[in-house]
């Protein structure tokens, strides 16, 4: 060994994993006959208990319930046999092409495996999902108007009603559940003319649900998967709370009509909640901070960007606010392009952007860009072809780089952002999902006001499942005066 020199030492090495990698490719090829002669003998043996032929029926001494009672033996071994499998065989040979190419290259094919898992595929469905999905609607009663919807697991869907309901739906059977509102404590001035429940949101570890009190400038947390009442958070707002989102799983911020954003902070192991108001029952919890939105006319809705630290604020006067969300400090105010029926705003961590919709348009907002470029605006198709059809956009939604669009005229719509054009059918038609019919309650504000006219359901909310496989959609009749509802399952 001493005389070797360190290129023959290097040639030799190579020759022996070159003959290491022959040697297991003819395995894995000894291999893959064997279990192809293996799957062949299955496949006689298959076809043999499957037949009627053979001796059964040249036997004289076999009647009918004995060939009956062999055919149900040939087919209850059938049945085995259908475990023995020829995919097994793919199996072993993937396990042995890892296991030729060492822990390293099995790491990396193990890393690629979960990018595709976590990323490719996921996308792969996005795009071809809203094809396939076919509506379940749900009955709701006598409820008015669906505003804020969240799945809760599997087969449970948390929805707030105009009417200031929240309902616990089972979209398996249709079974409704009512949780009562938590009460405000005595010091708490409610807002005039309560408008129901505007927002519904789940910390990340899901142990808490947030979303409208009893009084609706108020906040109410409960906890998870029981709904018992936990606290209630007043002295922020004196006006409706539009929306909220948590930035961790105790920390939750809250817009509000009365144009000012407030961060609180819940945590059921806190000593502060000890010690509950006697008159409602529960804790009552203050503020961390409250602060004006500058430059806003009413707070509509907000979303975060937690990759980026940002949440985004639109107010109802068409302008889009960045707050930093380590500092609670507002940034910067945009000017949207799109000036009318600003309602409602979309937030995707994995594209670094917020989506706006308003009458015909969603805006994309970018704080990352420069000034000149921060907003795109896409147009979505219109369902009427007469002008002034446009019912408004109403719900928005991301589903990795799809955006779903609820809209006023009753349409779920899909826009591909890897692509930039809306998903379209085989036949070259946009690809849309359109809710049912609800229900409308038949009085006389609708006999004297509605009664020829035509107001498809407005999807003012819609969420995905977690496997992103099912989308539940609510709302109801667009026009304030008309009372009714529409909740509906697409799978």
């Amino acid at each position: 060994m001493d005389n070797i020199s360190p290129e023959e030492l290097i040639r030799r090495t190579h020759m022996g994993i070159a003959r290491l990698r022959e040697s297991q490719r003819q395995l894995v090829q000894d291999i893959q006959e064997r279990y192809n002669e293996l799957g062949m003998a299955v496949d006689q043996l298959r076809s043999y208990f499957n037949s009627d032929s053979g001796e059964d029926q040249n036997s004289p001494a076999d009647d009918k319930n004995c060939r009956e009672s062999k055919r149900k033996r040939r087919q209850s071994c059938a049945l085995h046999l259908n475990d023995i499998a020829r995919p097994l065989s793919s199996d072993v040979v993937s396990f042995l092409q890892d296991r030729q190419y060492g822990f390293r290259g099995r790491s990396r094919y193990s890393q690629s495996r979960s990018q595709f898992l976590r990323k490719q595929l996921p996308d792969f469905v996005s795009q071809h999902l809203p094809a396939i999905l076919s509506e379940k609607e749900l009955v709701l009663g006598t409820m008015n108007k669906v505003f804020a919807s969240k799945w809760l697991n599997d087969s449970q869907v948390v929805l707030g009603t105009k009417c200031n309901k929240l309902m616990v739906m089972d979209v398996r059977n249709n079974d409704l559940v009512h949780i009562p509102s938590l009460r405000s404590s005595e010091d708490s001035v409610p807002a005039d003319c309560p408008c129901g429940i505007h927002a519904i949101a789940i910390n990340p570890s899901r142990t808490l649900l947030a979303t409208g009190a009893q009084n609706t400038n108020d906040l109410a947390v409960y906890e998870l998967p029981t709904f018992d009442a936990l606290c209630v958070g007043e002295d922020a707002h004196k006006d409706w709370i539009f929306d909220m989102d948590w930035v961790d799983d105790e920390h939750i911020v809250t817009g509000s009509r009365d144009s000012t954003v407030a961060l609180w902070r819940v945590n059921n192991q806190s000593p502060s909640l000890v010690g509950a108001s006697r008159s409602v029952g529960h804790s009552v919890i203050k503020p961390c901070q409250v602060k004006p939105c500058n430059r806003a006319l009413r707070v509509r809705a907000l979303a975060l960007s937690r990759n980026t630290r940002l949440m985004g604020v639109l107010s109802m006067d068409a302008k889009f606010h960045f707050w930093d969300l380590g500092r609670f400090q507002q940034l910067e105010t945009l000017d949207l392009p799109w000036r009318r029926e600003n309602v409602c705003v979309a937030s995707s961590d994995e594209l670094g952007v917020f989506a706006v919709g308003s009458e015909a348009y969603v805006t994309l907002v970018d704080h990352r860009l420069k000034p000149s470029a921060k907003c795109r605006s896409l147009q979505i198709p219109p369902r009427f072809r007469e002008r002034g059809a446009e019912r408004g956009i109403r719900s928005l939604s991301f589903n990795e780089n799809i955006i779903t669009i609820g809209t006023g005229d009753g349409r779920l719509l899909f826009f591909d952002m890897k692509n930039n054009k809306f998903l379209l059918q085989m036949d070259g038609k946009h690809c849309e999902l359109q809710v049912g019919e609800g229900w409308l309650r038949n009085d006389s504000n609708y006999r004297d006001h509605f009664l020829h006219g035509y107001y498809p359901n407005a999807i003012y909310t819609h969420c995905y499942d977690e496997a992103r496989a099912r989308i539940f959609a609510a709302g109801g009749p667009l026009p304030a005066g008309l009372y009714g509802n529409y909740a509906g399952l697409f799978y």
